[in-house]
């Protein structure tokens, strides 16, 4: 049973309505349809889920229409397809004349009767699914294990199967020919050859083995003896030297840090030396701003060499010869067919996954652009190539343009507003850098003017809470109290290792609401007083922010991990999860992220369990144009690129920019 039947323009004007049952209208699903699969380019599908509904859509690009059919997803209804292309034929070749001569009057004007063809054509397609006989397994008597005897699969030790002496047979033959032709040669040998035969009769095949291998080992240990070359012995080294690294510290008490404290006490351990100007890369940066990522292409000037050399063969061809080759490839004012993008869409296809697109989204992206341009009538003078190639670059810009843009600032000053700070959870796999790009973050939000509390909750990997730490000690070393009216930029909560991830973030929480408390470490104000052994912020009832979460590492199939983090992001409801990748994956992005988001949603007590809301793009400057990462991300999980690392100074972060991302993806 069908739920709806709808047909309307890409315009949005309905031009006729099917309604099966009694119950809401299709608004809701169709307009879902819209948002996420057409206006996103994510037509590689013809199937769209929304709810309890299955929605089933077809195209017709050359009149500019969209067949949209509903039914409940726990039915299977085989005629669904063959239904929709009827009905689209059906429905085109009735209207066509008042398409072509009116055009989109046709379409405000016209009226659709289309009520009694329709329930023709569904009547027959529901006899043809009932006309279809049903599989009949095979019985007993048909199967060939029917036709087989005990006797034959009775196997005798030291016999082989009769199979495998029929597949022997030919290598057996072949063997015989070449030994009865080198019989001739060495009958002359003497009575050795009988003798060595009647031998190999009476040995076994395990001793005729043995000796043939010593044979063998015999001949190549002569061989090799005499090409081998005496090698003088190099001279060891006595000693092993320590390398000593270009920016590192000769120092091994600055090194030493096994008498430090674990838990908040920040006078122990030794604030290092460094160069901020290191630290910071550019120098003319607009301290504050996130720059746009950029993509260098190629010179102009080769691009017209190029075009300049290719066009001189054909000046010196005869005029019919060049005005065909000019010619060749166009289309002259006709529709285009799936054969004739075939060939180019495969290309695309393996230029994609040859730039680390994922191979699935891949063949997603080609279908979308193939059922875009199928039946659409082209210009006079316009080749199928430049046309498929137009229709993926735009294609690609919507996916990576954001449905929802994230603007962190202005939500940071929204939770200002109601005196809470905004919370930050980071998430994803093992060494794609979460602590590093955390700490680009912190120092981007510091530019513009926001405190920031660092709430170390990878209680499991060694050295975590210490890396977090340094990293404290060097933004408060760039941004000191006194730059900002006494008041510490920011500061780190931790706990040490082996403690519950989610109460440590609840206490971070409740600490940067009120500013007081818990064992947050300032490390740039002034030393402590003997009796107070641990500092403590310059006002008590001063909150921050910002509060940046940093969960530890783990891999999308471990389940008790996952758990955990869903465990994490339910009890503290963060404003904002981003999913931290690195650039330099290629399919296991799609899988990294379908199952972070599907153990979210597994784990999650909540009845609408919170998913990931965006995405962090690391190592972004290690992988040159193979920029395919950033699409795979996005078109799996519809979540826009929030950030994007390129480097290893705090100042190596950018936003997306989707025209120059698409430009690296094109590139040949």
């Amino acid at each position: 049973m069908l739920d709806f039947f709808t047909i309307f323009s890409k315009g949005g004007l309905v031009l006729w309505c099917f309604q099966g049952v009694r119950g809401p209208a299709a608004t809701a699903p169709v307009n879902a349809l819209i948002r996420s699969v057409l206006l996103q380019e994510r037509g590689g599908n013809n199937s769209f889920t929304h709810e309890a509904l299955t929605l089933k859509y077809k195209l017709d690009n050359q009149f500019e229409l969209v067949f949209v059919v509903g039914f409940q997803k726990i039915l299977t209804l085989t005629y669904v397809d063959k239904l929709i292309d009827d009905v689209h034929k059906e429905f085109r070749d009735k209207y066509r004349n008042e398409f072509q001569q009116k055009g989109a009057l046709g379409l405000l004007n016209g009226t659709f009767d289309f009520k009694d063809d329709f329930m023709r054509l569904l009547r027959d397609a529901e006899e043809s699914s009932r006309v279809r006989a049903p599989t009949v397994m095979k019985t007993f008597e048909q199967s060939l294990k029917s036709q087989k005897t005990v006797k034959c699969m009775i196997e005798t030790r030291g016999e082989k199967p009769k199979e495998k002496v029929k597949n022997k047979k030919n290598k057996g033959s072949k063997k015989e020919g070449t030994e009865a032709a080198a019989a001739p040669s060495k009958a002359s040998g003497g009575d050795k050859q009988p003798s060595a035969a009647g031998d190999k009769e009476e040995l076994t095949k395990d001793e005729i083995l043995q000796k043939n291998r010593e044979e063998f080992f015999r001949r190549h240990m002569k061989a090799g003896e005499k090409s081998r070359s005496p090698k003088p012995d190099a001279q060891k080294e006595k000693g092993k030297k320590p390398r000593v690294w270009d920016l590192g510290n000769s120092n091994a008490k600055v090194l030493d840090y096994s008498n430090s404290a674990t838990n908040g006490s920040a006078e122990a351990c030794p604030v290092e030396e460094f160069d901020p100007d290191m630290a910071l890369g550019d120098k003319n940066r607009e301290p504050g701003r996130l720059y746009d990522l950029e993509y260098e292409s190629e010179d102009e000037a080769e691009e017209e060499k190029v075009v300049q050399n290719t066009s001189k063969p054909s000046a010196k061809k005869g005029g019919l010869g060049g005005m065909f080759g000019m010619l060749k490839g166009l289309v002259g004012s006709k529709s285009l067919t799936r054969e004739d993008m075939d060939p180019v869409l495969e290309k695309m296809k393996d230029h994609l996954i040859a730039k680390n697109v994922a191979a699935e989204i891949a063949v997603q992206l080609c279908e979308s652009v193939a059922k875009k341009l199928e039946g659409k009538v082209m210009g006079t003078f316009t080749t199928v190539t430049s046309t498929v190639k137009q229709a993926l670059q735009e294609a690609l810009v919507q996916i990576l343009q954001p449905q929802r843009r994230v603007d962190v600032l202005r939500d940071v000053m929204d939770a200002q507003r109601h005196r809470r700070p905004y919370v930050v959870t980071f998430c994803g796999v093992n060494g794609v850098g979460k602590s590093t790009n955390l700490a680009k973050i912190s120092f981007w939000l510091i530019e513009n003017g926001f405190s920031v509390l660092i709430a170390a909750c990878d209680t499991f990997r060694a050295g975590a809470v210490e890396q977090l730490r340094t990293h404290t000690r060097r933004l408060n070393a760039l941004h000191p109290p006194e730059s900002h009216g006494g008041r510490t930029m920011v500061q780190l909560y931790e706990k040490g290792y082996g403690k519950d991830a989610a109460g440590i973030a609840m206490e971070a929480i409740s600490y940067g609401r009120c500013g007081a408390g818990g064992a947050a470490v300032p490390p740039a104000v002034p030393p402590p007083h003997p009796s107070r052994p641990f500092p403590v912020p310059p006002a008590r009832n001063q909150g921050f922010d910002v509060v940046l979460v940093d969960t530890a590492g783990r891999m999308q199939d471990n389940a008790p991990l996952m758990t955990a983090l869903a465990k994490l992001i339910a009890v503290n409801a963060p404003d904002l999860v981003l999913f931290v990748g690195e650039a330099l994956v290629g399919n296991e992005a799609v899988d990294q992220l379908v199952k972070f988001n599907k153990a979210l949603a597994d784990h999650s007590m909540a009845q609408t369990p919170r998913l990931i809301d965006g995405i962090v793009l690391t190592k972004f400057d290690t992988i040159d144009d193979k920029v395919g990462a950033a699409i795979s991300m996005t078109y799996i999980t519809s979540k826009p690129i929030v950030f994007v690392g390129t480097g290893q100074t705090y100042c190596d972060l950018r936003s997306l920019n989707a025209k120059a991302v698409v430009a690296a993806l094109m590139k040949a």
